[in-house]
């Protein structure tokens, strides 16, 4: 039944009572096919996570409920996300992020998900919202530097060995998300944490290793002596640490 009027919500948003239930220990994703989605009840039992993806910009729930350290997960992305809840009654642990994705060597680090959270009645011991931004790629490493030629018995001297060629920057973190919240009115204020700050900055890439110099060789009339080894290439800079978000906080 759960998971017909889950498709329902794809054809006619009225069409049945929407319950959306994510079993212990499971992950479960909202379809992507609509922009909003209204659910009459959603309950993630322990340990669950519900997957919201990047489409979704706006979600309405008559009743939340979410386990011990369950969680709702916010796909990143450029829009915001709007969640209204009418009630809401959440476990120790449990906590609703937003968190930007980590860099990669070909993307950048994407920031946190704006969200605008409204809850009109909370139950919790903890409103705990993560909406950091992803942190940098790391740099690029350096190449190693090619080893030198060994020497003949009737010519020449042995190659020195290439240098290292430096490693690059790490690249920046991504910004922390735009919070807004709104809460009842007696909901203390020390029971909400929310985290916006900005992805650390990429590590720096190492530099490459240096080649070695041409082995020495003993030859009849002489012995060729080995060339020099080539220098370690020089460590990147890591990169800066994303800009922190914001948190503003209105009460119902």
């Amino acid at each position: 039944m759960r998971k017909l009027c889950l498709l329902a919500v794809l054809i006619s948003p009225l069409a049945c009572a929407q319950v959306v239930s994510v079993e212990t220990n499971s992950l479960m994703r909202l379809p992507n096919t609509a922009s909003t989605l209204q659910l009459d009840r959603l309950e993630v039992a322990d340990y669950g996570t519900l997957l919201i993806p990047s489409n979704v910009t706006e979600v309405t729930v008559g009743e939340l409920h979410l386990g011990r350290d369950a969680r709702i997960a916010i796909v990143p992305s450029e829009q915001a996300l709007e969640l209204k809840v009418s009630r809401a009654e959440l476990a120790e642990g449990s906590q609703i992020t937003a968190r930007g994705a980590p860099g990669t060597y070909q993307k950048a680090a994407r920031s946190g998900r704006n969200l605008n959270l409204q809850i009109k009645a909370l139950k919790a011991p903890q409103l705990l919202v993560d909406a950091r931004g992803g942190a940098g790629a790391p740099g690029f490493v350096g190449l190693d530097g090619a080893n030198g030629q060994p020497p003949g018995c009737t010519w020449g001297q042995a190659g020195r060995g290439a240098d290292g060629s430096d490693g690059s920057n790490g690249q920046p973190g991504a910004p922390g998300a735009l919070v807004k919240l709104a809460v009842p009115r007696e909901y203390p204020a020390e029971q909400i944490k929310v985290q916006v700050a900005g992805g650390a900055g990429g590590l720096a890439g190492p530099g490459g290793k240096p080649g070695a110099g041409g082995k020495a060789k003993g030859c009849f009339i002489y012995k060729a002596d080995g060339g020099k080894s080539g220098k370690p290439g020089a460590d990147g800079q890591p990169g800066p640490a994303g800009a922190a978000g914001s948190v503003t906080v209105q009460r119902l």
